[in-house]
């Protein structure tokens, strides 16, 4: 599959927390850097995601902010 999303980084599943609706999906990058997604707990069952899995996070976003 092409995505028109240019941000793709490719790590391994290291935990999954479901919730009622959406779940947290931890993916190690490397470098011990650990990104977070929540997704909805349909889209986790549908493309079958389990810990060990590797996966690639595709970040698509209008806004990125930064505080300090």
């Amino acid at each position: 599959m092409k995505l028109s999303a240019r941000n793709q980084i490719s790590g391994t599943i290291v935990a999954i927390t479901p919730g009622a609706v959406n779940g947290t999906v931890k993916v190690d990058i490397g470098g011990g850097t650990i990104v977070t997604a929540s997704i909805t707990e349909e889209a986790i069952g549908d493309l079958g995601l389990a810990a060990g899995d590797t996966v690639t996070v595709i970040v698509k976003a209008s806004d990125v902010m930064i505080g300090k």
